[in-house]
């Protein structure tokens, strides 16, 4: 509209002559120069419009190619093998945070931004690659529902990816990185999954009810999944998906949403089998192979004495990148809010089994819940000893 009216209101046809009674008494000289500035004008403002849409074209929800590739370069880098960080609420409450709250690790966000800060540089210190943000169950409906506005909670999600990159970067020129072979750590945005947000255990179960269907889920998802990319994340990781529909959901939110850089799919596990909403992992990753924008799955939060046949399984259903974070063997009480006491992997057995994992074909591994960084740094060191 703006190049019309400049055609419109600026230019005339070359030599045309006034009328006497013509109320535009614009000096002829005048009108040559507005002619001649009003060409150049409309020319540069197109120029400018074509870049501008090929600018937004290219970044919209994201960045291009080359950001679509970042996963595969790290991993690439790393020796075939990347390190994800490891249990994010497990290290605020070594350091004295109490989040026994809806919001869990999300509270801070709050009350301690400056510890989440310092939990993302003890892992990239353990030597994580990935670092993952404290958004997992951070939500607009749960910030709502602590009486903090909409446009409150989208900058605490926003401070969420802010804090882990300012953490990456100041790690990286801190430890003079630059140059010496290694890649800079990707910052992978966390979306936990509905049953995450209920807080009532459901994320372990799959069981939303009936209606909970995949718009709903959607339309819950959208929002805090705009506001993570726009804030600047590597890439999303949705965390904890506990049934197909859900998956599905993730999927073609990516779609619709035009996100572009990459992004992972992962489910947890309490047989070892299946998904817990008993949907099998062929149904799961048959929705999720039609997708180019989905990079990589796997299983996160499940007992590490399940990941080895999962990843064999999985590697069988798929060629995308294979990403597995277990905890540490607990079991979580989502109904009474603590852990039970269980057999659990002790850091020792995780650098011991990383191996294991990464040659069954896991190309991301890390740490879950009740996870440290003392696991990370048996992973890495596991990992990275012959690279």
């Amino acid at each position: 509209m703006l190049q019309l009216k400049l055609i419109v209101h600026m230019t005339r046809e070359p030599g045309a002559r006034f009328r006497p009674d013509s109320r535009d008494h614009t000096p002829t000289y005048l009108i040559s120069f507005l002619q001649i500035h009003s060409i150049s004008l409309f020319i540069s403002i197109s120029r400018a419009s074509r870049r501008y849409a090929q600018s937004s074209s290219e970044k919209k929800m994201g960045a291009g190619k080359d950001e679509v590739s970042a996963l595969h370069d790290l991993v690439a880098s790393a020796g075939g093998c990347a390190v994800v960080d490891g249990g994010f609420a497990t290290q605020l409450e070594k350091h004295g945070a109490v989040i026994n709250d809806p919001l869990w690790s999300a509270l801070c966000l709050i009350q301690n931004p400056g510890l989440i800060k310092k939990v993302h540089m003890e892992y990239l210190e353990a030597g994580a690659d990935v670092l993952v943000t404290s958004s997992y169950q951070a939500t607009i409906p749960g910030f709502l529902s602590r009486g903090l506005s909409a446009d409150e909670g989208e900058r605490l999600l926003q401070k969420s990816v802010v804090l882990a990159v300012e953490a990456r970067d100041e790690f990286w020129e801190a430890e003079g990185l630059a140059g010496r072979g290694y890649s800079r750590a990707l910052v992978a945005a966390s979306i936990g999954s509905y049953g995450a947000y209920l807080a009532d255990g459901s994320e372990y179960s799959g069981c939303y009810g009936p209606d909970v269907g995949l718009d709903k889920l959607k339309d819950f998802h959208r929002r805090r999944l705009r506001v993570l990319v726009k804030a600047g994340a590597d890439m999303l990781a949705f965390e904890t998906i506990p049934n197909k529909l859900e998956a599905q959901a993730c999927m073609e939110l990516l779609q619709e949403e035009d996100v572009q850089i990459p992004s992972w799919i992962c489910f947890s596990s309490v047989d070892g089998l299946n998904a817990p909403s008993g949907d099998s992992f062929e149904d799961c990753l048959a929705v999720l192979n039609k997708s180019r924008r989905v990079t990589a799955v796997g299983i996160n939060c499940a007992p590490p004495h399940f990941v080895e046949s999962l990843i064999r399984k999985l590697r069988k259903l798929t060629k995308k990148v294979i990403v597995v974070y277990p905890n540490s063997g607990e079991v979580w009480d989502g109904k009474e809010k603590k852990w039970l006491p269980s057999t659990c992997f002790n850091d020792h057995h995780f650098g011991l089994f990383a191996s294991r994992w990464r040659d069954a074909g896991a190309q991301l591994i890390g740490g879950c819940c009740r996870t440290t960084p003392c696991t990370v740094r048996a992973i890495s060191k596991a990992l990275k000893s012959n690279y």
